[in-house]
């Protein structure tokens, strides 16, 4: 049975949806991140890297970075329509999940929650937390751009929109930003959707 390695309120939340939108039978297990855990050789061993989410599929092998489990998901369980078979739809769906995932989180959302791992001085750790919140708070005004009046980011539900959850989610729950109109309607109907309620019950979030 597949495995998911992830943290509450972390990036992985994007998996843990898509797995309750899938439906299929996995196990997970939390990574305390406060305590280093994802440092220890234990973990380690399961991914490299030292960070999750980290996905164990049935075969054994390991997956690692949002983009690619959602992609990966996405495509060997088609059942589920979280990525458009259209070419054009499919790369823009890329493009968003790169976008979230390497800007508005790694860029943005990481200076604003440790700005000790950009720098040390921690006289400048509020300048630092200043420049990921506008990292993140322009980068969400792309994705409302994008979303427009559509219900969801590429017109149909996919794993843009599972992606884009997280950022949502961590603004709204985590650090009380406000976001634009339509991402706010957008992170609502994430909300009232039951994978995502499922997801943040098992990450004792809900």
């Amino acid at each position: 049975m597949p495995k998911l390695y992830y943290w509450p309120g972390t990036c992985a939340i994007t998996i843990h949806v898509l797995l309750e939108e899938i439906g299929k039978p996995y196990t997970d297990e939390a990574v305390d991140l406060g305590a280093k855990q994802q440092f220890t050789p234990e973990f380690r061993a399961v991914n490299p890297k030292g960070k999750v989410p980290a996905y164990v599929r049935d075969d054994g092998s390991l997956l690692t970075e949002v983009p690619a489990i959602a992609w990966w998901l996405a495509r060997t369980n088609p059942q589920a329509r979280l990525l458009s078979e259209d070419i054009e739809t499919e790369v823009r769906t890329l493009e968003a999940l790169d976008h979230i995932a390497a800007t508005i989180h790694m860029q943005g959302a990481a200076r604003a929650w440790r700005p000790g791992s950009f720098i040390s001085d921690e006289r400048l750790h509020d300048e630092v937390m200043a420049k990921g919140k506008d990292i993140v708070l322009r980068g969400l005004d792309i994705l409302s751009q994008t979303l427009g009046a559509k219900t969801w980011l590429m017109g149909d539900y996919s794993i843009a929109d599972a992606s884009l959850f997280f950022i949502e989610y961590w603004a709204k729950e985590k650090v009380f930003w406000t976001m634009p109109d339509n991402i706010e309607a957008h992170y609502r109907r994430m909300r009232a959707r039951p994978a995502v309620e499922r997801a943040l019950m098992r990450e004792g979030l809900a």
